[in-house]
């Protein structure tokens, strides 16, 4: 029974298209003293594109913020994405081997960055400039959550390039494929799930309660959407997703991935559930008129 089971396995490999065979590489440009990667470009393509986004929502009535504070909030945005992402994949996914290597922390450009910890990064930085401005940081949040399906998308189509968080294997799906770390194995590539998923998918449902709903009134709807969708999409994407190895199934059934996608489950439900009775007269911020 074992043995026509690892022969069904290596057919499906011979069958599974290479990773390799893309001609992809992790490097975009390499000048021998300086090497620039897809995994950086990712960063910077998703917080660009999320800024003029940002911009584009607060030309609306009722905006919570100004230009200038737009402008301030991508600075906040970006140190909490950097240093909350990094510090919650090293506490939440490798406290043992940073503990070991602590020097290695500071390595970002080697991958390595948890979207649990960016979030709370970012909601952070979204806290102490709304206090700081007087501004409602729970309205900020919602024209914030709509901007950042585009740094999920780039950043998992470069995991894809960077051929690192491969789904699980083996498996028979025609679109099965075999990564260079990931052993003679097809393998769901799983990265594309989540950047249709994560990104596509969800900044299309985003984008629909903003501009044909009246969502934007109802402070803590659109950040409550996309926490709850984010935490659908990941939850069902690490049942083929290969999770980092002892994370696999912790004690209680899940895996890491998905337990920390619970609270964002639950939260979402909240907010949501809770919007409707938040709704109030917005005052525009930004030089439009009012709007009940």
């Amino acid at each position: 029974m074992f043995i026509p089971a690892l022969a069904a396995v290596a057919v499906d490999a011979t069958s599974a298209l290479r990773w390799d065979s893309l001609g992809l590489d992790p490097i975009a440009l390499d000048l021998g003293f300086f090497q620039l990667r897809w995994y950086s470009l990712a960063y910077l393509a998703g917080i660009a594109l999320g800024w003029w986004y940002l911009l584009k929502l607060i030309e609306r009535p009722g905006a919570p913020m100004a230009r200038r504070h737009a402008d301030d909030m991508v600075f906040y945005a970006t140190l909490g994405i950097l240093v909350g992402g990094r510090l919650g994949y090293v506490l939440f996914y490798r406290p043992g081997f940073y503990l070991e290597n602590p020097i290695e922390i500071l390595q970002l450009w080697d991958g390595g960055m948890s979207f649990h910890g960016g979030v709370i990064g970012v909601s952070l930085g979204i806290l102490y400039m709304a206090r700081k401005q007087g501004l409602q940081w729970l309205r900020i949040h919602d024209y914030v959550a709509c901007c950042v399906p585009f740094g999920l998308f780039f950043g998992r189509l470069a995991n894809f390039v960077n051929g690192e968080l491969w789904g699980r294997g083996p498996t028979s799906v025609p679109w099965a494929m075999i990564f260079p770390t990931g052993g003679e194995i097809p393998r769901h590539p799983s990265q594309l799930y989540e950047a249709g998923l994560e990104g596509l998918l969800l900044g299309i449902i985003l984008w629909f309660a903003f501009w044909k709903t009246d969502a934007r009134y109802q402070p803590g709807k659109l950040v409550g959407m996309f926490i709850l969708g984010y935490g659908i999409a990941r939850f069902l994407v690490e049942l083929v997703r290969q999770p980092d190895r002892g994370l696999e199934s912790l004690p209680w059934g899940l895996s890491m991935g998905q337990t920390l996608t619970v609270p964002m489950i639950l939260g979402g439900i909240y907010l949501i559930a809770t919007a409707k009775s938040r709704r109030q007269r917005v005052e525009s911020i930004a030089g439009h008129e009012s709007v009940a």
